[in-house]
């Protein structure tokens, strides 16, 4: 990957970073408790057998106040069997997703608020793209999925 050199600086150019790479599985992440400001992730989730630990997880590393940034594939409709079985359709991350109601669900039992879960206009034909003439795009769709874990409460 290529970067500018002014990528993860300060503005006043203090040469200390704003943020940082770490190696690690999404359902263990190697940062403690309250660190993170926010947990983002692009078109990974869907591929983690155990989606709910993923949000737990996100849960457990934010500070109050954080909030998780996710754009993924869910599930609009249920997947037929062989669509859902379909190995290539796994790796092209459409037969792993979700349902925007467990997502929900999932984001709530971690102890999220303020969730919103938006499907992107237009990602009908892209996820049609992805798997022509297999109907996917029927099923599946594009999203945005945030969520905020609550601030602590100040003392009046």
């Amino acid at each position: 990957m290529k970067c500018s050199p002014n990528l993860g600086r300060t503005p006043s150019g203090s040469g200390r970073p704003t943020f940082e790479f770490r190696l690690g599985e999404v359902e263990h992440l190697p940062i403690a408790h309250n660190t993170a400001d926010v947990v983002i992730s692009n078109c990974v989730i869907n591929l983690v057998p155990d989606k709910e630990q993923v949000y737990r997880e996100a849960f457990r590393v934010l500070k109050p106040g954080g909030r998780i940034a996710i754009a993924d594939v869910v599930n609009t409709a249920p997947l037929p069997a062989g669509l859902a079985s379909d190995a290539s359709l796994l790796c092209a991350c459409l037969a792993g997703a979700a349902t925007m109601r467990q997502i929900e669900d999932w984001l709530a039992a971690a102890g999220f608020i303020d969730i919103r879960i938006i499907v992107k206009p237009g990602s009908r034909e892209l996820v049609e793209s992805w798997a022509p003439d297999l109907g996917i795009q029927d099923c599946v769709a594009s999203a945005t999925i945030e969520g905020h874990k609550p601030a602590l409460r100040q003392a009046v």
